[in-house]
């Protein structure tokens, strides 16, 4: 459709709009379909509908269905299941399944039944359990010039029109899944006298709670109405469940093409056999919901450390104790080895300072103490670093609010460690009165989430990875959750130590690489105002590859500057390089947006 490849779900017959299949099957259906094979995607975030659920204080939930499913609503959420009696007796007819010996008869059989029940006056609904199904039905019916609708994925959009005449005398509706269509079937005066609404179920589902949300559609509010299960010994559910058995017996009494079995021991042969199917998918549900368990531990870590950075809350704390924790990385790293030059290197590279811890004490203070050492340095020398920063670059603020202090809120600051480089979008009011703390503190919540973001979506790809591979602990004889449990907590704390490191490293290191106070103040023009950059497009042209900086330019040191021979272009516009992200937010390079 319009395209692209689109998945319509099995069950309910409906398409998943915004769900493609991962590890590049999406791409392989697009590329064999012919349409534009799009970017495969990235997991930003994961949670199971459990676990999802779980977060609520208070849960509760109604459903004409979940009697069957009592059990598993108390293991999993610790929820009682209450059935609530109808509004009205119903009277509804529920017969014992037909069992055929094929498909062939067996839907051959509910072309007749259909045409038995149209001619009584009655309105059919034909319940499939995919759209494979309701499509060759349609085609059976169309060749026997049977007038229906068919309610799947392709006729979406003709749903509520579907549905509205689906209790109208003599009409036919082949669905997929009734269940969760938002609306009763109202029936006519002439078919309630008739008997009310047939339902005819082609196959009986894997879950009891399925079979019985079709037998649903009739018999509401008191209507009259009858129900009834076509069933093949070829259908998924009695190929799985003692169909050979049922087979053996039809066959030493003479069976027919044709004939039919219909008996209550039967049916509820197929009630016990799919009892055995929702055990089996319950087992599994449980079995994800374990391993989400250890996920969701850790995804609790991870949202309070970017909650606390997004609202600024304890942003404090929790930078104290990455800086601390990268401290004692270091000690521990060097508490066997004591070589004191590599320990001096590490630092430098690391904090962007020489310790002054000297090699005597290096040498024979404990792990513990040389921690805290270098704690206390590492802090001093934090702050003279954010000092220096608030006193270079509070007055060109207070320039550029003096000169546009009307039209100007936000403003943005390039930030670069030499490796890395960041826009900090700051208040330009708060950052002056504040005497440069808020940009200071916009520096640090930044840093910190783009980074943990970054971790993060790595360490999900990583999780994944290692679900698939602990399965193969089951052929040693162990259990491949716990084999789990161990790798993810090892996993785990191995990002926690290396983002910790990365967000302490860019702070200590991280500089304004422009010098002109010009530049400051252009970053916010852009973010305000991009037609000033689009009507500039002619200067952009003219002056080619050196217009903004390239990306060796714009990460390096400020001082690298001085080297630079060229005049500078004069512009009004930011210096922004053809690869940088374009400011206007689009998430698209410069050279494809408003450079283009």
């Amino acid at each position: 459709m319009d395209g692209k490849v689109k998945i319509v779900d099995e069950q309910t017959g409906r398409i998943l709009d915004g769900r493609r299949y991962s590890d590049g099957l999406h791409q392989a259906l697009e590329a064999k379909e012919n349409v534009d094979v799009e970017a495969s995607t990235q997991t930003f975030a994961t949670v199971t509908l459990q676990n999802f659920f779980r977060m609520y204080h208070k849960l509760a939930g109604m459903t004409g269905t979940a009697e069957t499913e009592a059990g598993e609503f108390w293991q999993i959420y610790k929820l009682d299941v209450t059935t609530i009696p109808t509004n009205r007796p119903i009277t509804r007819k529920d017969e014992d399944d037909l069992v055929y010996k094929t498909k062939r008869e067996k839907y051959r059989a509910v072309i007749e039944e259909v045409k038995k029940m149209r001619e009584q006056g009655r309105a059919v609904l034909v319940g499939t359990t995919s759209v494979e199904v309701s499509e060759l039905l349609s085609k059976m019916l169309t060749f026997d010039k049977v007038p229906h609708n068919v309610l799947n994925a392709k006729q979406h959009s003709r749903e509520a029109q579907v549905v509205a005449e689906a209790g109208m005398q003599g009409a036919v509706t082949i669905a997929t899944n009734m269940a969760g269509r938002g609306t009763d079937i109202k029936l006519a005066d002439s078919v309630k006298a008739a008997g009310g609404l047939a339902i005819i179920g082609t196959e009986r589902h894997e879950s009891r709670r399925v079979d019985r949300q079709l037998r649903g559609r009739a018999g509401r509010q008191g209507d009259p109405g009858s129900s009834v299960f076509y069933v093949s010994l070829e259908d998924d559910l009695m190929r799985l469940f003692g169909s050979e058995k049922l087979s053996g017996w039809m066959d030493k009494l003479g069976h027919k093409d044709g004939d039919v079995i219909q008996h209550g021991m039967i049916s509820k042969s197929i009630e016990r056999a799919q009892k055995k199917v929702e055990e089996n998918n319950f087992g599994i549900r449980k079995r994800l919901l374990e391993y989400d368990d250890v996920m969701n531990s850790q995804r609790e870590v991870i949202y309070s450390r970017r909650r606390n950075a997004l609202f600024g809350e304890r942003l404090a704390v929790d930078l104290d104790n990455a800086f601390y924790d990268s401290c004692n990385l270091i000690a521990s790293q060097f508490d066997t080895n004591r070589n004191y030059e590599e320990f001096k290197i590490e630092v430098l590279r690391d904090f962007a300072f020489e310790p002054s811890i000297s090699e005597q004490d290096f040498l024979k203070i404990p792990a513990l103490q040389l921690t805290e050492k270098l704690y206390q340095e590492l802090l001093d020398f934090y702050d003279r670093k954010k000092a220096f920063i608030c006193e270079n670059t509070v007055p060109v603020l207070k320039n550029i609010y003096q000169q546009n202090g009307q039209r100007i809120d936000n403003i943005a600051v390039p930030f670069t460690d030499g490796h890395r480089g960041l826009q900090i979008v700051a208040p330009l009011k708060k950052s002056i009165d504040s005497e440069g703390r808020d940009l200071i503190h916009s520096l640090e919540r930044q840093i910190t989430l783009s980074l943990i973001d970054d971790a993060w979506k790595t360490h999900l790809r990583q999780m994944d990875e290692m679900k698939q591979s602990v399965q193969l602990a089951s052929y040693e004889q162990k259990d491949p959750l716990l084999i789990y449990k161990f790798e993810a907590f090892n996993l785990f704390k191995e990002m926690i130590a290396i983002t910790n490191k990365q967000i302490v490293s860019f702070l200590m290191r991280s500089g304004i690489p422009m010098q002109e106070e010009q530049d400051i103040q252009q970053a916010e023009v852009a973010k305000t105002d991009m037609s000033r950059m689009i009507s500039n497009k002619e200067e952009i042209d003219e002056a080619g590859d050196s217009y903004g900086a390239n990306s060796n330019d714009y990460f390096s040191n400020s001082t690298s500057t001085a080297d630079v021979k060229a005049e500078p272009v004069r512009r009004l516009e930011p210096k922004i390089g053809r690869n940088d992200s374009c400011p206007c937010g689009s998430g698209k390079k410069f050279k494809a947006c408003h450079g283009k």
